[in-house]
């Protein structure tokens, strides 16, 4: 028997290792899965991923620099390109070649404020596109970003991240109550589940966002709440007013690191879209981070949980525990298929259309 809290991750898939604002004019150094990864960016901003150790010595090349578009070592001054191939050594004497030595190099791409990286077979990047945050330069949705550092297993998370059940950790952090479960649909590639809730917040007045400060103005409402793992991320929505992504990267069995983005709408202000383009992403800037303390509040107290719950599975690993959540029994077969492919048989496509039937 397999166990999800040790099992890998799927390698052929894109994972986000770092947002675009982390990475400026000097290289930084990553990890997914156990491998260490240097990004840099060329002269023209073009973000490059090369293997983070020069064959060299094996120190680390983020800690290098980038020059005329190489990435040197801060060691010797030996130089890549972004293939990952060797083409100076400052010190190579008149009768010697340069060494045939080749790091490894990433497929890459910058898009929608992530850094995403491809670790798996390079053949295969191009078959799937990285997953889309239409919202993210959409000027009718405002974003905050959240960055989750957990010392636990990335299914800790991801069950966290699908489990609506644990709401009163929250208190007032959450932006909705009682949960019913309606549907899920299973298939290779994801999980949905559908919710009935109450929302809190009704974003549909200028004032509306002052809700999230001010308890006293929330007018509780029904609202479909919908949470999808679309491997190995996760979307969920509240209505038309929130809609909140959790962009992974696993770094090994006992650490995880994700970006949790929350997208407020501003489409119920429909005169706001008659405003000059260059005033409304103004606005969609300058309140940007605006839920901060809300989205920090929760990862808070979420990632108290997850890492008691890793220490308690290092502590007592035989333990048995018991879930009921339908979603995350769904959730974890999709891991165990994901991570051992060739051990699980792949679970088919099923529509469950209401709660008894499950």
């Amino acid at each position: 028997m397999i166990d999800i809290r040790t099992c890998g991750i799927d390698l052929n898939c894109w994972y986000v290792v770092a947002s675009s604002s982390e990475v400026k004019d000097k290289p930084v150094g990553v990890t997914l899965w156990e491998e260490a990864i240097a990004l840099y960016r060329d002269s023209q901003g073009k973000i490059h991923a090369l293997s983070d150790r020069c064959p060299h010595r094996l120190v680390k090349l983020s800690h290098g620099n980038v020059i005329d578009d190489l990435l040197e070592c801060s060691y010797h001054g030996w130089r890549f390109d972004d293939s990952g191939k060797c083409t100076a050594v400052p010190y190579l004497a008149a009768n010697q070649k340069l060494p045939n030595c080749q790091i490894r190099s990433y497929p890459v791409e910058e898009r929608d404020g992530f850094i995403w990286l491809f670790p798996g077979d390079a053949t295969l990047a191009k078959q799937q596109p990285p997953l889309s945050i239409l919202e993210w330069e959409h000027l009718n949705y405002i974003a905050t970003v959240s960055v989750i550092d957990c010392a636990a297993h990335y299914s800790y998370l991801i069950e966290n991240l699908m489990d609506m059940y644990h709401g009163h950790l929250h208190n007032s952090y959450q932006a909705w109550a009682d949960p019913v479960l309606q549907d899920i649909y299973t298939d290779e590639l994801r999980v949905d589940a559908r919710y009935q809730a109450q929302s809190y917040y009704k974003i549909d007045k200028i004032w509306s966002i002052s809700q999230l400060f001010i308890p006293a103005l929330r007018r509780l409402h029904p609202e479909p709440l919908n949470v999808s793992y679309i491997y190995p991320h996760w979307v969920s929505n509240l209505g038309e007013d929130f809609k909140i992504y959790c962009l992974f990267c696993p770094i090994d069995r006992r650490k995880t690191r994700a970006y949790l983005i929350h997208f407020t709408s501003l489409n119920s202000f429909w005169r706001l879209h008659k405003l000059p383009v260059a005033f409304r992403r103004f606005v969609k800037n300058r309140l940007f981070g605006s839920a901060q303390k809300l989205l920090d509040g929760l990862v808070k107290q979420d990632v108290q949980m997850i890492e008691e719950e890793q220490q308690a599975y290092l502590n007592l690993p035989t333990q048995k525990t018991y879930e009921l959540n339908k979603a995350l029994m769904s959730v974890q077969k999709l891991i165990l298929t994901k991570a051992k492919p060739d051990n699980i048989k792949p679970i088919g496509t099923c529509k469950l259309d209401s709660f008894n039937s499950l």
